[in-house]
């Protein structure tokens, strides 16, 4: 197995301003995107866009030598049915396409995943802030209703 080669600072800037100028065309464009920041120390750019069962829904691209990873934050650690949330989640996993569930920082759940920074293009830009979005959307509301069933029956 070969190790990707990491990209050269040129390569980065093509990169970045490609993906600049994505959701610079994606922000004036859509209606769902509400706002977008760039943190610059750390190559991460913050796209929060409107969501229905779940308000807000942020999207983290960073831009790394070999990879562009992706994550959203989906929800915190379940307060009930911890297993049975789990479950669903990991079942869900087995359905996506770029992405999986993951435990991150305070045991909250996130989404994730990465690609090869060759495998980066706008189509592909589109497709992985738009999993993001569908992904969160059509999962959220069950994966809540079992994790806090007790703050929904109340």
């Amino acid at each position: 197995m070969t190790a990707l080669a990491p990209a050269t600072p040129e390569e980065l800037v093509a990169f970045r301003r490609l993906i600049d100028e994505w959701l610079s065309s994606e922000s004036a464009a859509s209606g769902a995107i509400m706002g977008v920041e760039f943190i610059e120390d750390e190559h991460r750019w913050l796209v929060r866009m409107k969501g229905e069962d779940k308000s807000v829904i942020t999207v983290w691209l960073t831009l790394g030598q070999r990879t562009l990873h992706y994550e959203t934050y989906f929800m915190p650690a379940p307060e009930d049915n911890v297993e049975a949330c789990w479950e669903y989640l990991l079942r869900c996993s087995a359905r996506l396409y770029g992405m999986r569930f993951a435990i991150g920082p305070e045991d909250a759940v996130y989404l994730m995943g990465q690609m090869p920074l060759s495998a980066v293009d706008r189509d592909e830009l589109d497709r992985i802030v738009g999993s993001a979005y569908a992904y969160s959307e059509q999962y959220f509301r069950s994966a809540m209703t079992i994790g806090f069933a007790t703050r929904f029956r109340a």
